[in-house]
């Protein structure tokens, strides 16, 4: 009748007829290696209400020290702890217990071969390789050892400290975290959450994106959609702290009437009739793009469960773009040493040198907003000779560039490698303005840039943020249909900040 086993003996040690006599939802622990006391498949033969784990990979509930061991030193020598006690052991254990039911993210996932985990019988413990173990364990195991009196060097901020853990793990997580920060720090300066719109309401990565956005405190979300068809799916995925969020039916909200009017007073010349657009408002895609536009939200992030092109088009027909009357896609890619501006990833198929121009120059403000001098490249399949129409075009984008902004760093057209290996340029081609890299690279056409990227994405370690659109009238950014939840939240912080510029921009013009 026990309730318990945990077995650290030999293989064999544990039969079903052992198993069979256990109390009701028993927990069996069977550590020994590398054969365990009983395997799981014959004690789940005989009891399906078992709860298992062995210290093997290849059975679900791996108990091993890589969960433990390397957090609880980082936490122990980060206050300079003189032992590490009890206390100690007892957080990790603790912060291990509080994971587990934490929402899984997709990087950890797609680490174990695409795996979906929820707590339960067959999840009670982090995966070994969830980067988030770092980020709840070392910070519980340091406060237990200044509790417990055994810290010479205790942590004053753990706020702070937990920004330095995340950044531990790689570059990108630093930029995100830096993010973040600025949009917390400049939210409580001004009294002003940046309020973010969401018309896919239904799907799973955006509410899962959704309870982190909140947790983060990036953003009040909006979610678009059917309220019962919403809430039920947010029941079905088990998510506990949605449900407060605001959801708007299309149709039924107070100013369906008053958004439909005034997009058919603005679309009305170029075809659209009232009932038209009063269709077109039940839709929770142009529904929340209105809402941006009339000023009833801040932001919207739309594109998770649609092709890009129909993720736009709502967009641009409600909001609109600036007076350049061009817009185009963003991407960011960080790496360890660097950071990378690709455009125009999304939007303009074919785009004329003008257009170049002012979406090199949109990327250039984005550029000097994250504290990096902007250094733009044209980039062609030849070197400054101009002989062909693309290359002629590369040049010319670069020619209307200075003559907008003479102190602008551009040049070109040039080849990629050229524009990125500083010893290329210098042996080469000296007379280049760029000196020490470029680091915003506008590609000719979308074949160019979409290909790029992707292959720099899926070839390098590097990570991909966006993509962001540029050129709009207010903050819009359309998601990859393949984005991840991790995808979602780094797209949210970063239109968050886009919205806090915005917002300024605006006092300061008026």
């Amino acid at each position: 009748d026990a309730d318990v086993f945990v077995g650290l003996s030999v293989a064999g040690a544990v039969t079903p007829d052992m198993i069979k006599v256990m109390a009701k939802n028993p927990i069996v622990f069977a550590m020994a290696n590398p054969e365990p006391e009983i395997l799981p498949d014959q004690a789940k033969e005989v009891r399906d209400d078992i709860i298992m784990a062995t210290g093997r990979s290849d059975f679900p509930n791996q108990i091993n020290n890589v969960l433990g061991f390397p957090f609880i030193f980082r936490g122990a020598l980060d206050v300079r702890a003189t032992t590490i006690n009890e206390e100690m052991k007892l957080a990790a254990v603790h912060a291990i217990a509080r994971l587990a039911k934490e929402d899984v993210p997709d990087s950890v996932s797609q680490a174990y071969a695409g795996g979906k985990f929820k707590f339960g019988p067959e999840y009670i413990v982090p995966k070994p390789f969830d980067p988030r173990v770092l980020l709840w364990v070392a910070p519980a195991v340091a406060k237990a050892a200044m509790d417990s009196g055994v810290a010479q060097k205790p942590i004053e901020d753990f706020n702070a400290y937990k920004d330095k853990l995340e950044a531990m793990q790689g570059t990108s997580r630093s930029f995100i975290r830096g993010a973040i920060n600025r949009v917390r720090t400049h939210s409580a300066e001004n009294k002003h959450i940046p309020t973010i719109v969401f018309p896919e309401a239904h799907s799973e990565r955006i509410l899962r994106a959704i309870t982190i956005i909140r947790e983060e405190q990036i953003a009040t979300p909006i979610l678009v959609g059917y309220p019962d068809v919403v809430k039920e799916k947010i029941e079905s995925l088990g998510i506990k702290n949605l449900d407060d969020v605001q959801i708007v039916h299309p149709s039924k909200h107070p100013g369906h009437e008053k958004y439909f009017k005034t997009f058919y007073d603005r679309r009305k010349r170029k075809g659209i009739t009232l009932n038209e657009a009063s269709r077109l408002m039940a839709d929770p895609a142009y529904f929340a793009a209105m809402t941006v536009e009339m000023g009833d939200a801040d932001a919207i992030i739309t594109g998770a469960t649609q092709n890009y092109a129909d993720a736009v088009r709502p967009v641009l027909r409600t909001i609109g773009t600036t007076k350049d009357g061009v817009a185009g896609g963003l991407i960011i890619m960080v790496f360890k040493d660097k950071v990378l501006f690709f455009l125009d990833t999304t939007v303009n198929i074919d785009p004329t040198a003008e257009q170049l121009a002012s979406l090199s120059l949109y990327a250039a403000e984005v550029a000097q907003f994250f504290g990096i001098k902007p250094k733009i490249a044209m980039l062609s399949f030849s070197n400054f000779t101009g002989m062909y129409s693309t290359p002629k075009k590369m040049q010319y984008a670069a020619q209307l560039v200075k003559q907008r902004y003479p102190d602008m760093v551009v040049d070109g057209e040039m080849q990629a490698d050229t524009a990125i290996n500083e010893n290329i340029r210098k042996k080469f081609f000296p007379f280049s303005q760029i000196d020490g890299g470029a680091n915003i690279l506008m590609f000719p056409n979308l074949d160019s840039s979409n290909i790029g990227y992707k292959l720099v994405q899926q070839l390098s370690n590097g990570e991909v943020l966006g993509p962001f659109l540029m050129g709009v009238r207010k903050p819009a950014h359309v998601l990859q249909r393949s984005c991840s939840v991790e995808d979602i939240v780094n797209v949210a912080a970063i239109t968050a900040l886009h919205v806090q510029y915005h917002r300024e921009m605006k006092r300061l013009n008026n």
